[in-house]
């Protein structure tokens, strides 16, 4: 495998590398429509975690007090339909297109096609594959369509191509902050968007990994790859899907220790930087090996990478 194909920590989203540290710069926006949006307050809120649970290194922590201005946020991300309308208008091509090929997770692709699709895997996270063809209309090839899946959240789509939707669609990408005060549903220092359990009472909430990784998912939370964006109930801002499923770009560029010296009013995390803040963590989640399903885990990975367990939803200023 190149050495451009790696992981940029032990987590479920590889990316290309190539990074692109002009990316375009995404300004406040309040043009666009609140069709399908929610008003939330702002205000303070408890940001990050202390929890053991967490990864230091990704700079979790420390919990620290922030302080935000109301914005309108999706209720659910952006979905197949939804940026096949922006594709129709503008005639835009993704960078997985551009590029010709897109991660897929292994389980996805067919047996009987997997030597004659897979390129090449991720060097310690073989179950990433390179596939020509893939891209948001192909989800796991070019012999795969969108069309029974227009409800679900778009994949395959990078930060620039996240930000280019927000800017034709008069809105932009949340912040890191605002996207985890979103995320917590007005719930203060809890795990998850619900609480801090996982299945309440036995009931699954999100879309994450059930069983052995990355050899059997047992599905037991009803999907075995990415669900409907509203596939499960609400936080409590209104929010679907904001937890599992799909990882979520923020508008931030990431570091692990930015925050700690970064300020408090409506923080907006470094200057410039190699790769972009995600959120929320994807259906390929699990406990032994990534639980950044919680609320205040992050990630990253460089603006112009694509995978089958990557979207975005927008927000908007008042």
């Amino acid at each position: 495998m190149p050495p451009d194909h790696q992981l940029p920590s032990p987590c479920c989203s590889p990316h290309r590398f190539s990074i692109h540290s002009d990316s375009l710069a995404l300004s406040r926006s309040s043009s666009g429509s609140t069709a399908g949006m929610v008003k939330l307050d702002g205000g303070e809120f408890l940001m990050g975690t202390d929890s053991r649970e967490g990864f230091p290194n990704d700079g979790e922590g420390p919990v620290r007090k922030i302080t935000l201005d109301p914005f309108y946020i999706d209720i659910c991300p952006v979905t197949n339909a939804q940026f096949q309308e922006f594709v129709s208008a503008t005639g835009y091509r993704t960078e997985a297109e551009r590029f010709g090929w897109s991660f897929v997770f292994e389980g996805h692709i067919p047996q009987e096609c997997y030597d004659e699709l897979v390129e090449a895997t991720v060097s310690g996270a073989e179950w990433w594959c390179k596939i020509s063809g893939a891209d948001w209309r192909h989800p796991e090839g070019p012999d795969s369509t969108i069309d029974a899946r227009l409800s679900n959240p778009v994949l395959h789509v990078s930060w620039n191509d996240a930000a280019e939707f927000c800017r034709w669609s008069g809105k932009r990408l949340p912040t890191e902050a605002e996207w985890e005060y979103a995320a917590r549903g007005g719930l203060e220092q809890k795990n998850y968007p619900w609480g801090d359990d996982l299945t309440p009472g036995g009931q699954h909430l999100c879309n994450i990994w059930q069983g052995d990784f990355p050899e059997l998912d047992l599905a037991e939370d009803g999907y075995s790859a990415v669900a409907p964006a509203d596939a499960f109930p609400p936080n409590g801002y209104g929010l679907y899907t904001i937890t599992g499923n799909a990882w979520e770009w923020c508008a931030d560029w990431f570091h692990p220790a930015y925050h700690l010296a970064a300020s408090r009013q409506n923080p907006t995390g470094p200057p410039r930087g190699d790769t972009r803040v995600m959120k929320g963590g994807s259906y390929l989640c699990h406990r032994s090996y990534c639980n950044r399903y919680r609320v205040a885990a992050r990630t990253s990975n460089s603006p112009d990478s694509s995978t089958t367990n990557i979207s975005f939803r927008c927000v908007r200023d008042l």
